[in-house]
């Protein structure tokens, strides 16, 4: 029964981001009251740290989940020698991120459409991975971890960045009316409000960032450092394969 309602919230993903992708970016301007810019630049900081101090020359960088490539644009603008691929199994999601990238000119990135699930690479391929607000989005986060640290090479480094409900009692219930409420409206307007309160209820249904560390060292990661940002609403779990 759980691998059948995995399977269902994945088919329910799909459509969704298919549906919604043309409204993805300026939604989430809205959506995060225009703060996801500086996350994400937070995320592609510790991503040019990080694999700035490897010895590698020209490595390996996989932003799972892309959507519509912030993440690997970032990533491959700020270092022209890196390559990086952008994965996401929503084709319109990825038309959108070439768009971007096409208006960039990052010859650096290859877009791939594929599973998180499954991730069509071997062994030890990758200095980082990047995922930004996918994970919960996932039909099984832990086939998505151990698939990470199987395709990270040794103290290969993980940036794992998410949408979480904060655990502070007094902003909790403001939170939950703005997502519950507000958010679907302003991501969705009156066309794909459905939508957004689906992936409203997604953030309410994950599990907390300890709760993910944990699961995370269960899957071949190390203990992460956890960055709170927004009241606990936007979380980065930074960690390495162990």
């Amino acid at each position: 029964m759980e691998e059948r309602a995995g399977y269902g919230k994945q088919e329910k993903v799909y459509r969704i981001f298919e549906q919604i992708a043309g409204r993805y970016d300026s939604a989430n301007v809205r959506i995060s009251l225009g703060m996801q810019r500086l996350w994400k630049k937070m995320l592609a900081d510790r991503l040019v740290k990080d694999v700035g101090s490897m010895s590698a020359k020209a490595p390996l960088i996989l932003d799972l989940c892309t959507g519509t490539g912030d993440i690997a644009i970032a990533a491959a603008r700020r270092r022209p020698e890196w390559k990086v691929i952008g994965l996401d199994f929503s084709p319109a999601m990825l038309e959108r991120a070439m768009e971007k990238g096409a208006k960039y000119r990052c010859r650096n990135i290859r877009w791939e459409q594929g599973d998180a699930m499954a991730i069509p690479h071997p062994d030890g391929a990758f200095e980082a991975v990047t995922i930004s607000f996918g994970l919960r989005n996932c039909a099984d986060t832990g086939t998505v971890l151990r698939e990470i640290a199987r395709v990270l090479k040794p103290e290969g480094v993980l940036l794992c960045m998410d949408s979480f409900v904060p655990s502070n009692k007094a902003v909790r219930p403001f939170y939950r009316i703005y997502f519950r409420f507000l958010m679907p409206l302003l991501g969705g307007g009156g066309t794909h409000r459905k939508e957004y309160v689906w992936l409203s209820e997604s953030t309410e249904g994950f599990c907390t960032p300890e709760e993910l560390a944990q699961i995370m060292q269960e899957c071949g990661l190390a203990k992460p450092v956890i960055s709170r940002r927004m009241l606990g609403a936007c979380v980065l779990l930074e960690t390495q394969k162990a």
